[in-house]
């Protein structure tokens, strides 16, 4: 396991000459349970060009929300890019960094800065090994503005900032879980969670969890998620076990359940996200819970939704 990461290293990584699948993706999530509005965005740059997406909640209802592929960046950092609109800088390597978001019925405008270590993951982990990624992620502080219904509201709440690059292969990869949940400046978790094409259930998933304690990532030895889904396979309830280690007697549990989602249609993926109301032993916070689904079967044709 690599316990740090390079700065250099957040940036943006061009594709190899050889790497026509080769993705880079940043992605800010930020969670204000006063204020009640809840976001997220994604840019991401390949070969191929540039994508992004962005939804932006409301209560329980998304305002917001937009998908789109652009061309491929005319420079080499964040900064060239824009899709979907959205636009993303780092200032600060692993420190600091703006998002910004415009769409059709709100927007935000919003400072992240780090207030943990990067939790890592290794391309050669196994669910690095299972979704062609690598990447990191850490805890951050947000402020700034999020505009809807004609009104602009200041939010200061805890979110999240990550990035992965790789080579995610669609025709080995069933679908991705991602779930974080912000529970105070000293206390939060990420985790991941890939199955392949050829699994049976969720239980051959590979797995990958970081508790992060007073700003220092912890890995999970032994993580455990399990996921109630409606009729559309949303996830609505959620409950997540964390074994430390192999001596640990006692897992720590996560339970939380659905405030908002919504559903993007990608294509050939479909992404179903959420904000979560989470609870560990005495704390309360929020977070997300994202699945990102194969919904066109290799060779075959797109299923209906």
């Amino acid at each position: 396991m690599t316990t740090s990461i390079d700065p250099g290293e957040d940036r943006l990584h061009l594709p190899p000459s050889s790497g026509e699948a080769f993705r880079d993706a940043v992605t800010f999530s930020f969670g204000d349970p006063a204020a009640r509005l809840y976001g997220f965005a994604r840019l991401s740059h390949g070969s191929d060009g540039a994508g992004g997406r962005a939804v932006l909640y409301a209560g329980d209802k998304p305002v917001a929300a937009s998908a789109a592929r652009e061309p491929a960046a005319a420079g080499e950092t964040w900064d060239a890019l824009t899709a979907a609109g959205v636009r993303a800088r780092v200032e600060r390597p692993l420190e600091l960094w703006t998002v910004s978001f415009a769409g059709d019925g709100g927007a935000f405008d919003l400072r992240f800065e780090a207030c943990s270590a990067p939790a890592v993951l290794d391309a050669d982990s196994p669910v690095g090994t299972a979704g062609g990624l690598q990447g990191y992620e850490q805890l951050c502080h947000v402020t700034g503005s999020v505009t809807h219904g004609g009104r602009t509201h200041q939010v200061r709440c805890l979110g999240q900032r990550g990035q992965g690059w790789g080579t995610r292969d669609w025709r080995r990869v069933e679908l991705a879980r991602t779930v974080s949940a912000w529970l105070g400046d000293d206390r939060a978790l990420t985790l991941a969670a890939v199955r392949s094409a050829k699994s049976k259930s969720h239980l051959d998933e590979a797995l990958s969890a970081f508790v992060f304690v007073g700003g220092e990532p912890m890995e999970v030895a032994d993580p455990r998620l399990s996921t109630t889904y409606d009729g559309e396979l949303r996830p609505r309830r959620a409950g997540v076990e964390l074994w430390m280690d192999d001596e640990d007697e006692y897992g720590h549990r996560v339970a939380g359940e659905v405030l908002c989602g919504t559903s993007l249609d990608l294509g050939e993926q479909r992404l179903d996200s959420a904000f979560f109301q989470w609870r560990m032993e005495g704390r309360s916070g929020v977070g997300r819970y994202d699945v990102l689904r194969r919904v066109a079967p290799a060779g075959g044709r797109k299923r209906s939704r």
